[in-house]
């Protein structure tokens, strides 16, 4: 199910990233679920929503990185 606003979002998601971090888990996952409605679409047998959490959390990893402290910082270039 798409998110309308990060309060939404599953707890390990919104205990663990800062909020830049949520916005992009919810517009990632929200295109995703749309993106991949049919079985076809997803890998193996990944259900719909699997497949948009895979895809959010890609899209997390992306800009952030899980630091030695256990907390998730923007990505430096």
């Amino acid at each position: 199910m798409p998110y309308k606003s990060n309060a939404d979002l599953p707890d390990n998601v919104t205990n663990v990233l800062p909020k830049h971090a949520q916005d992009i888990f919810r517009e990632a996952f929200n295109s995703a679920y749309d993106e991949y409605k049919d079985p076809e679409d997803r890998r193996g047998d990944a259900d719909r929503e699997e497949t948009a959490r895979r895809v959010a959390w890609a899209a997390v990893k992306n800009k952030y990185e899980k630091g030695d402290d256990g907390k998730w910082h923007p990505l430096t270039k």
